[in-house]
Formats: structure tokens, sequence, C-alpha cells
């Protein structure tokens, strides 16, 4: 979206059906398929890559399993760079070690569906001979309530006499079924999950229009993902510097660009070349719960106030920014130009997710501060009435779809399509804050004031952004006429 907003034309390959009927719409050129299917020679002519690997397997909670996932891409990394670091690296030898990575990952892959496929097998069992317990109680009289234990604690109750001989059988093997349904798991957890392989794609690709003979490599690499990824990025910076890339990893706080929500992401810029790559500037203030935006009559006080870990070494010397956005200054923004849009009154957002560990302390916040971050649940959060719990009637106790867009920064008129668009949403780079980075790395030549105005000129042009005549998702092997691909 940034990207066709600055005006490069942009090809995407994209695994999700729906995500493609939503591209193909928004007349972006598309090519559906498993990333891994596709080389970088597939595409000789493409100057920059841009990508978000799956992240889901650094985010997984409990048993270290988002740890060892982490721990097995960084291997992964380390192999590489040593297959492109060496002064005998030859095109042979260093496919050679991708392909046994390959190897090695798809083996994993292979033996975690089996195991997968028996844990199914486990599962359904453990299901049948619940049913048998259930069964046998009522037949031997137990009370609902006695029924209910037993089945909560899945063992048999100390009032059982021995006619429930059969039935202290059946718990039994149930408990020693869900003995080998736990070595299942652990074993799945050790094997880890086959996208753990997909973030090593965009190194990759990196590293083929690098040293493959007859490629060139790309201008310029922006990789992005949740914070968790950091350490994958920064192990990708090394192998990039060795490949003749000048890099940046950054941090990134969505509402310092403008963007009306607060999401961090963590970022990964490469430039071919000599030219250093800076931090891309904050634009606004952080959000802080306890903060008011910049100009209000309370900024005095809570300058005064403000703690000394608040406060950031280059803060000092920075040009004010502008007050973060909130979400009602971009719902208003956005029924200026789609009057259509709901309009509400004074209202609070409260999450689907609990807080602190507690899944029933809701997240709540104000229409007068920035959305807490969207994601693919967006559709379940409640709309009350601010100060209180009760929800807005009239059927806008639920943001629209095309409010959820807003909020991601997504023009009014973006053609959400196919099923689950809210986990699109959600799952979607804000473009504002693409475009403040993508300008920020194709564009180093331009003087602070150029990148400023031209900044101003993108966002104005995004907020207002038509889709063109849609577009056919194309499949792996209709090369013909694209102009990235060379057929």
């Amino acid at each position: 979206m940034a990207a066709d907003v600055l005006g490069y034309r942009i090809t995407g390959i994209e695994w999700d059906t729906d995500a493609c009927a939503t591209r193909g719409a928004a007349g972006m050129d598309t090519f559906q398929g498993d990333v891994r299917e596709y080389s970088a020679a597939h595409f000789p002519h493409a100057q920059v890559l841009t990508g978000g690997p799956p992240c889901q397997t650094f985010t997984v909670a409990g048993h270290g399993a988002g740890r060892r996932a982490l721990d097995d891409v960084l291997r992964y990394i380390r192999r590489l760079h040593i297959a492109v670091s060496s002064d005998e690296a030859t095109w042979e030898s260093i496919s050679s070690t991708w392909q046994e990575i390959s190897e090695e990952l798809n083996e994993r892959a292979a033996e975690a569906e089996k195991i997968k496929a028996e844990k199914l097998e486990v599962q359904a069992l453990r299901s049948v001979e619940r049913k048998a317990i259930k069964k046998s109680l009522q037949e031997n009289g137990s009370s609902a309530e006695k029924i209910e234990v037993v089945l909560k604690a899945l063992r048999a109750s100390r009032d059982l006499g021995p006619e429930a001989a059969d039935l202290m059988h059946l718990i039994e093997e149930y408990n020693v079924q869900g003995i080998r349904l736990d070595g299942l798991k652990a074993k799945l957890e050790e094997l880890g999950d086959e996208r753990t392989g997909l973030v090593l794609q965009p190194l990759w690709w990196v590293i083929e229009r690098s040293r493959r003979p007859g490629l060139a490599p790309y201008e310029a690499v922006v990789l992005e993902q949740v914070p968790a990824v950091m350490p994958v990025w920064e192990k990708y910076a090394e192998v990039l510097s060795t490949l003749g890339y000048r890099t940046r990893t950054q941090l990134m706080f969505t509402e310092a660009f403008g963007v009306p929500q607060t999401r961090k992401r963590a970022v990964l810029m490469a430039r071919l070349g000599e030219t250093d790559i800076p931090a891309v500037t904050e634009t606004h203030e952080r959000y802080r719960p306890r903060t008011v935006p910049a100009g209000s009559s309370a900024a005095t006080d809570h300058a005064a106030n403000t703690l000394p870990w608040d406060i950031e070494e280059n803060d000092v010397a920075e040009k004010p920014k502008a007050a973060w956005v909130s979400m009602d200054a971009a719902l208003r923004k956005a029924r200026s130009i789609a009057p259509r849009l709901p309009d509400r009154p004074a209202f609070t957002v409260v999450s689907n997710y609990g807080t602190g560990g507690d899944p029933g302390a809701r997240g709540r916040r104000d229409h007068d501060v920035p959305s807490a971050t969207i994601t693919g649940k967006v559709s379940r959060n409640r709309l009350v009435h601010k100060g209180s719990d009760k929800s807005l009637s009239g059927g806008l106790d639920r943001f629209t779809l095309t409010e959820a867009g807003v909020l991601q920064t997504f023009p009014v008129a973006y053609p959400w399509r196919g099923k689950d668009q809210s986990q699109q949403i959600g799952n979607a780079v804000p473009p504002r804050l693409a475009l403040h980075v993508l300008r920020h790395v194709l564009e180093p030549e331009l003087t602070d004031d150029e990148a400023r105005a031209r900044l101003k000129q993108a966002i104005a042009d995004l907020e207002t952004w038509h889709p063109e005549e849609p577009v056919e998702v194309r499949r792996h092997g209709q090369w013909e006429g694209h102009p990235l691909t060379g057929v």
C-alpha cells in the first residue's frame, strides 16, 4: 500500500487466498502461493525486497517453544553467514548449504506431520473414553455432581466401590493416553513449527541475488515483524553487511509516526553501498497512559512531572513533535472523506483480550487516545459509552471493517475482500508507518525539507486513495509478460 502511494511498482507473493482477493481488488500485482515455491531468480528485475515473514513461532508462550524456535533460526543464519563469508565460497557451495538447511527443515516438518496425525488419533480416543466414563457413571447411578467431579478431575472418586472396576479401568486408560498425548506435544515442540523456516526466506533471497551468477543484488531491503524477531534482524544485518549493505535495525512505535494505535514493530533496513542509514525520525509523541498530547493545557505540568527514564537522550535536541493521533481524530477525518461512516458519541473500547495475565480484566481505551494494537480479533472489541459499561446502541458497539482499517491507516476506500477480513486487517503493516520507512530507505538523497514535503503529500494521497482497476492474481509459472520476470 505504502509503496503504491509513493509511486513504486510492487509485486507481492501471498499464500492466503482471502488476502490475495483483497490485493487483486486493490489493483495490486500478486502471485499466490507458498513463498518457498518461488526464488529470487524468478524476479531478476526486482530492485527492492520487502517482507514480514511469520512470527508465531517466536511468540509462543510457555515451555520455551518460542526460545527454541528463535535459537534454531539464529543457528541457521550463522551457517549461511559462514557459507557466504568464506574466501573460497562459490555459488555451488553456498547453495549446497541452503539445500542442506532446507532438507533438515523438510525432514522435521515431515516428522511433525506424522506426530500431529498420531496426536489427533490419541485425542479422538480420549474423547471416546471420556464419553464412556460418563456413560458408566450414569449407569452406576452416580449423581450429576459426582459425574462432574470425576470428569473434571479425570480420576476415580474414592466413593466408587468394587463394582465400578470397569469404570476404574476406563479412567486409568484415559490417563495413560493423556501421558502419551503429553509426550507427543513435547516432541512437536522439539521439532518446532514449519513456519520457522519461512523466516529464513528473505535472507536467502538476498544471498541468491548477491551471489548467484547472472543476478544483481537488491538495491535495498526492508523487513518488519514483532519485537521478538529483533535478534533475527540483528543477525540478518551481520550477513547483509558481509554482502555489501549498510544496515539499521530499529524498534518503531507506530503512534510515533502518526498511526492512531500503539503497536511496536522491529524493522530491518538495508541499502547497498556506502551510505549509512540513520534511524527513522519520529514525528509524533509516543503514547503513555499518564501523558497528555503536546500543546494541551496540561502539557507544561506533564513536562515538569516527567520521570528521568521517560526522556530519551536524543529528545532534548529534537524539534517539538506533534501530538499522537487519537482514534476519534482518525475516525473524524475518515468521516470527512466518507460521510457514510458512523458518527459516535464519546466511547471507550473494551478489548477482547485480558490484561496483566487476567483474562477477565479487559483492556480499555477511551476514544480520545490512540487505539490499542489492532489485531485479528478487532471485530470482537466492544464499544461502550465513555465512563460506563453500557454498550453503544444502534449498531455502534463494534468498529466496522472500514473503521478498523482506518485505525491501521488504510484509506477508507481500501477494498477488503474474502473471509476473515478482521484477521487481514490485524496482520497488515500500518501503511503510514511503512511510508516513513520506505521513503527513508529508498530516497536518501532528499533534503530534510524535501523529505517532509514528500511525506506530507504521500500521507494526503494515502488518505484519499482509491483503487484502480482490479487485477487477476497470478500463480507460479505465470511469468509471461510480467515486468519483473523478464519472460
